[in-house]
């Protein structure tokens, strides 16, 4: 990673830190609607979808240009 860009991202706000990658970020979380077993997209400020599974989760992450990220 470029030192420059590491330097920057350590000297961020709060504030700013909050708004990072806030539309181009996203990660699955599993979830249940009506009893059912299934994965919700998030952004970081928001729930955006729900999916049958894992592999469509990413595929519509990816289809609208948000780049999956671990939590863990």
């Amino acid at each position: 990673m470029n030192t420059q860009f590491t330097v920057s991202l350590k000297n961020l706000s709060a504030n700013e830190l909050l708004t990072f990658g806030l539309n181009d970020i996203a990660y699955l979380k599993p979830a249940s609607v009506n009893g059912q077993a299934v994965y919700a997209i998030h952004a970081a400020d928001s729930q955006l979808a729900f999916v049958a599974n894992r592999e469509v989760g990413f595929a519509a992450m990816h289809q609208h240009e948000l780049e999956p990220v671990s939590l863990h």
